[in-house]
């Protein structure tokens, strides 16, 4: 008698085979790079702890002193502990921004299967590895430092990677909703970064690291099983990445004298000839040089762009707990579980982002607009946030979503389209490199902004939020070229519309 398939089964054989397959990658790419942020928060969350208040624990327990500094992990127990604070972060931001540049030039060359698994199992260890340092009882910080630029320099494996696994497998019609719903990996990692670290922080640190190593690493043996590269090969069909061209010529089959037949009849040769050049570039795939990716119109403004929005977004990811335990004298389990309404914020401002984006068709406008929202709501952040308890939860959502609002479209829906231009004649495999170059450019300014946050904070911490809001408004000026051009492609559009109407 055959057997009856599970209602499980039976709900996934109703969608279309390619559906399944996309379905499977999306789901995919979002947890490997959710254990990728997942395992990076916890440094922000244990800061706290290696430095803290010793008179709120009483009197040394050892020698009866009156030290503050007592329960300390040194060498993080003195006078300038957020300088070191500081360097342990420029350690991993320096060499994931170095290493991002060399990185998508290594993605197009080698299996993204492998690379991408390679560098979680890697992750993982030196992850791991930071957290011994607890149990080793180590104080030394050149041992901190060096497991910081090991960690930064192998995921910097994680971003182009999935980056270009999605824009394999998904065109461009609906890029920014799927691709913002999807950026929400980063804000989700962030959260269950610090809920897991905040979990062990006040009882053995040690754990906050060992934990999410463990995560990451069995998130990369089940990326190696699963990853599928390319959609042909599972003999699924290839993503159509330029609508333009149909457009172009669904307009023309419009225009007098053409029929409605031709229209349909050249659309259908069109997707037939792209589907059949999609799977020749597939099997004669040439990667791009660095310099011939930067050429793509865009990609330099939206880099440096990306510079100053992720000096923003860092800034909050590394010293957000330590700022609200400092100022709201939260505990340290507390200040991470507050610090995490940041990131519900961003997962809002990622997607409403991205559909906006797709709705409008303008990526650079959405940008500059919530940047320019962002700078007031800053300001008012850092006057009034503390004053109490909803006010400081509504404002850090809504920070969270106007600070990573552009930051997540940049680096997945900006990148895919420029990496898919049209300019490259379906040479995918620049994709990989385009990623890189934003994503390292932008962890520049990743790398800078926790830093002088350690150095500026020394004075006030409304310095800091000055420091933000500058940057805030450099990322919007930065996109005014790209904004032009997007308003004068609208007007021209309403133009021609209004005299066909005319007509």
């Amino acid at each position: 008698m055959r057997s009856v398939p599970a209602p499980g089964i039976r709900f996934l054989r109703s969608f279309p085979r390619d559906s399944r397959y996309r379905g499977l990658i999306l789901v995919l790419t979002f947890l490997c790079y959710t254990t990728f942020h997942l395992s990076r928060k916890p440094i922000s969350i244990v800061k706290s702890e290696l430095h803290y208040n010793c008179s709120s624990r009483g009197s040394n327990p050892y020698n009866n002193s009156n030290s503050t500094t007592w329960c300390d992990w040194k060498p993080f127990d003195q006078a300038n502990y957020k300088e070191l604070f500081g360097a342990l972060d420029n350690a991993f931001l320096v060499a994931y921004a170095v290493g991002m540049y060399i990185s998508g030039i290594f993605g197009e060359r080698l299996p993204l299967r492998y690379y991408l698994s390679g560098g979680m199992l890697l992750s993982g260890l030196f992850t791991a590895l930071f957290g011994l340092g607890y149990y080793w009882k180590i104080h030394q910080l050149w041992y901190f430092v060096l497991i910081q630029i090991f960690n930064g320099l192998v995921q910097t494996t994680g971003w182009p990677s999935v980056v270009t696994c999605v824009g394999n497998w998904f065109g461009k019609g609906k890029r920014g909703l799927i691709m913002g719903i999807w950026n929400s990996h980063t804000s989700v990692g962030n959260i269950l970064g610090s809920l897991i670290a905040g979990v062990w922080v006040s009882k053995a640190w040690g754990m906050s690291f060992i934990v999410p190593g463990i995560i990451i690493a069995s998130m990369g043996i089940i990326c190696f099983l699963f990853l599928i590269e390319y959609p042909e090969d599972v003999d699924c069909s290839p993503p159509l990445h330029h609508a333009g061209s149909e457009e172009k010529d669904l307009e023309s089959g419009h225009s007098i004298g053409n029929s409605s037949l031709n229209v349909s009849t050249n659309s259908q040769e069109n997707m037939i000839d792209m589907a059949e050049s999609a799977k020749e570039s597939t099997e004669n795939r040439e990667a791009i040089s660095f310099l011939g990716a930067l050429k793509i119109p865009g990609v330099v403004e939206f880099s440096f762009c990306l510079l100053f929005a992720k000096l923003v977004s860092y800034t909050f990811l590394f010293w957000l707990p330590l700022y609200i335990m400092n100022v709201a004298h939260f505990s340290a389990q507390k200040a991470g579980d507050m610090s995490t309404l940041f990131d519900v914020g961003g997962i809002i401002g990622g997607i409403t982002a991205g559909l906006v984006s797709d709705y409008t068709g303008g990526r650079g406008t959405t940008c500059c607009v919530m940047l320019i929202l962002a700078a007031p709501m800053l300001f008012v952040y850092s006057s009034f946030g503390q004053s109490g308890l909803t006010m400081s939860i509504v404002m850090l959502i809504v920070c969270g979503a106007l600070v990573n609002g552009p930051y997540a479209l940049i680096t997945t829906a900006v990148s895919a389209d420029l990496g898919t231009h049209e300019s490259l004649k379906g040479n995918a495999k620049a994709l990989s490199t385009v990623t890189a170059i934003i994503d390292g450019t932008g962890s520049v300014g990743a790398a800078l902004g926790p830093l002088l946050a350690g150095f500026i904070s020394r004075n006030s911490w409304n310095n800091v939020f000055y420091m933000l809001i500058s940057a805030d408004i450099l990322a919007c000026l930065l996109l005014s070229r790209v904004v032009y051009k997007e308003i004068r492609g609208w007007c021209n559009c309403y133009t021609r519309r209004r005299g066909f109407k005319e007509f």
